[in-house]
């Protein structure tokens, strides 16, 4: 009987009603719509920095970390160890040097890897970010594989000559000839103009040590979200190295990821309250619109607890009405972007700088909706209250005398 009263009573004047559930419903679409924009910009960013720049999880010498010295390195055969672990997918040991690259017209300062081409395909997807040349797939004796950005300010291109200057083990000013065999674009533009790769073999004779040694080892999980428990895992077996995941070598994507969510539903819980106060507005006007018709139903009996339901049905039945249409519609709005993208390029320079992608993919999860979902229920509620209060407050014999 309340539920048929109160949906009456909504429709009774449904110009105003239907602003209600207009605005709830654009609130709510800005909504969904930003936290999955947010969310999905979020995760490219996460996903690109696991995936192409730090791995899943790394393997240093412990104490390397903190003083990265080209002899604080450790036997590359302990990738046995590693694999056993079922949880792990592939590994890639590497050499790590802090050196000079040096064209004919500059030079800038960058970090080297000397890595197995093949183990590397199997942790990192960099080899698919190759846009010019190839991955080490060419006839020269040292080639090297570097980004997009510090191709340009060395001024080289594809088959050009570079020079790379270290230390090694001993100390000494080392560094030999190289020719560029590929060139990569990430969506980082810090990470294309800072590190270059080559062939493991080349790296190690140019430092003195053995190519069966590495100063890190790059390990992929078969699930990333599972990279802190492998690591205690894999820590307990090596207790002479410091087993790293990704949330570790990388704090800032791990911080970022926690930022974001937080984000969002601040974001929510902001448009929602504005919301909120809305709803008690205009139930408020309601209420008071109608005191001579809240007496007299007090008035035939009906019970304070009956009349304060009524109007919190009501005000659940706009909110709801309107926040659900809401999310519907940013539902079908981020399935569409989810396809297509949101094209940013024309800050594209300035987000590359930032590591983040110019075209963005709004993405959403279940988990989020339905939250969402609530909170515009929670809401309808928390703002019937007062108005609901106030009808409370009413007493009969003065209320029907009201004209």
């Amino acid at each position: 009987m309340l539920l048929k009263i109160a949906w009456r009573n909504i429709w009774r004047s449904p110009v105003r009603s239907w602003i209600i559930i207009a605005a709830l419903t654009v609130g709510m679409f800005a909504g969904i719509f930003s936290a999955t924009f947010i969310n999905g910009w979020m995760m490219q960013r996460l996903h690109d920095g696991v995936e192409t720049e730090t791995g899943h999880i790394q393997i240093f010498r412990d104490g390397y970390r903190k003083h990265p010295e080209v002899d604080r390195y450790f036997n590359a055969r302990l990738d046995s160890v590693v694999v056993e672990n079922p949880k792990v997918q592939g590994v890639s040991s590497r050499l790590m040097v802090q050196g000079m690259a040096a064209s004919s017209e500059t030079a800038r300062g960058v970090k080297v890897y000397g890595v197995d081409a093949d183990a590397e395909k199997a942790v990192l997807n960099l080899h698919e970010k190759i846009i010019d040349g190839n991955w080490f797939e060419s006839p020269y004796k040292r080639p090297i594989i570097m980004g997009e950005k510090l191709a340009k300010q060395l001024q080289l291109k594809l088959k050009s000559r570079i020079i790379l200057r270290f230390q090694d083990v001993e100390g000494n000013i080392t560094g030999g000839a190289f020719r560029v065999a590929g060139i990569f674009k990430t969506n980082n533009a810090a990470f294309d103009g800072s590190n270059v790769w080559v062939k493991k073999e080349s790296l190690a004779q140019l430092l003195g040590i053995s190519s069966d040694n590495c100063h890190s080892m790059v390990v992929r999980l078969v699930d990333a979200d599972g990279a802190i428990k492998v690591a205690g895992e894999l820590q307990k077996q090596l207790s002479d190295e410091e087993v790293v995941p990704w949330k570790e070598l990388s704090p800032e994507l791990g911080y970022m990821t926690e930022l974001g969510n937080t984000y969002l539903y601040l974001f929510v819980i902001i448009i929602l309250l504005a919301l909120g106060f809305g709803i008690i507005n205009t139930m408020l006007m309601v209420v008071l619109e109608r005191v001579r018709e809240i007496g007299m139903l007090m008035s035939v009996g009906m019970s304070r607890r009956r009349i304060f339901f009524m109007i919190m049905v009501e005000t659940v039945m706009l909110s709801s009405a309107g926040g659900l249409s809401g999310i519907f519609l940013g539902m079908v709005a981020v399935w569409r972007l989810s396809i297509t993208g949101i094209d940013l390029s024309v800050w594209s320079t300035g987000l590359t700088e930032m590591g983040f992608d110019p075209i963005v993919y709004p993405e959403w999860d279940a988990a989020l909706v339905f939250n969402i979902a609530m909170l515009v229920v929670l809401t309808g509620i928390l703002a019937s209250l007062y108005p609901a209060w106030k009808a409370l407050k009413l007493k009969p014999s003065e209320a029907v005398r009201v004209i």
